[in-house]
């Protein structure tokens, strides 16, 4: 995450580039050796968070040694973590089994690392964000939702929920949607798009440029109307309208890691809404989040991405919206099925759950 305004880059970004900027993590080649532990302070090396010791239990997170070495620390009953061997792994004791359960260790913890100052650039009072995200056992499957299950497992995909802005130094997936709000048709050359500038006063990424609307889905919220309540907050949008005229297609995923060196593998479900070209609507700030909206052209949005200003992953998501409406197409673009490739990845996830 950046906290500094966006500052032009002195020659053009390649769409790849740009993708690069977002998704630009990959497990090192000694991920699951006990190397890793040769020097703790080693910020590339991960070792997988898992429910549970038993095998087969699923990884929901990949863990920085320091993390480790500060889970160690805590008290018996909360967290199992055998000496370093190969498949090594942390997890929750076997006493902490069920959602309810995890969710309470998690929030003391964070909240005690909040008010003694661990990490205060990724948790500190000014970055605690309020939220609770929702953490998966299949990070790929069904967003379901249990927070008052005391049942051992309980057989849904819902593991646990944990505060939004301590995410990152758990390593787990996190879940978001954006929509693209464009005027015209969308594969025309005249087509305009809009673009908010993020508020100065924003925890992150202030004055960038971002998606149309964008924002994470919290635990509970279902995707759909995650995005409704969005487009009320950021663009002042009436809910009929979204219902309406919001277009699910598809999703993009990236595995980003931030310049605190932890990991952010993220999936943002991506939504179109078009606008008759003659129409006279327009967004308008409501929330405090957006500073303004423009209607910029195709060659506008364009320029300004490639130099670097847009939130990276809103960036990757207009470069999808340039494939999906034929306005980047493998003929113009050589790097064309890299680009692809890395906006749907799966974080290496097979990696993750292969040590465990």
């Amino acid at each position: 995450m950046s906290n500094d305004p966006p500052s032009p880059v002195s020659s053009p970004l390649s769409y790849l580039e740009l993708v690069k900027i977002c998704d630009n993590f990959r497990l090192p080649p000694n991920f699951g050796s006990t190397d890793v532990f040769q020097n703790p302070s080693d910020t590339d090396s991960f070792v997988p968070w898992t429910l549970s010791q038993s095998p087969g239990s699923p990884a929901v997170g990949l863990l920085r040694l320091d993390i480790v070495d500060l889970l160690r620390k805590e008290r018996p009953g909360t967290w199992d973590i055998p000496e370093p061997q190969t498949g090594h792994r942390v997890s929750f004791d076997a006493s902490v089994n069920t959602p309810r359960k995890r969710t309470a260790v998690l929030k003391e913890l964070c909240e005690r690392w909040r008010d003694t100052g661990v990490f205060p650039a990724s948790i500190g009072p000014r970055k605690w964000r309020n939220e609770l995200y929702p953490v998966y056992r299949n990070p790929f499957g069904v967003h379901d939702y249990y927070p008052e299950n005391d049942s051992n497992e309980g057989g849904g995909n819902y593991a646990f929920q944990m505060e939004r802005a301590a995410c990152a130094l758990f390593g787990v997936i996190t879940y978001g949607i954006h929509m693209t709000i464009y005027q015209g048709i969308a594969s025309s050359p005249q087509v305009k798009i809009w673009v908010p500038t993020r508020a100065k006063t924003k925890q992150t990424w202030p004055s960038w440029l971002d998606n149309s609307v964008a924002g994470g889905i919290p635990s509970g919220m279902p995707v759909f109307e995650s995005l409704v309540k969005e487009c009320e907050e950021e663009a002042s949008m009436e809910a009929d309208i979204v219902k309406n005229h919001a277009k699910p297609v598809g999703a993009i995923s990236y595995f980003f890691r931030n310049r605190m060196h932890f990991l952010q593998p993220e999936v943002e479900y991506v939504y179109d809404l078009g606008v008759p070209h003659d129409s006279s609507f327009q967004p308008r700030p409501l929330d405090g989040e957006v500073e303004s909206f423009d209607l910029l052209s195709l060659d506008e949005v364009k320029s300004k991405l490639r130099q670097g200003i847009f939130k990276p992953n809103c960036a990757a998501v207009l470069i999808d919206f340039f494939i999906r409406h034929g306005h980047l197409t493998p003929d113009d673009e050589p790097d064309y099925m890299e680009i692809v490739s890395r906006l749907h990845g799966r974080f290496e996830y097979e990696r993750w759950s292969r040590q465990v």
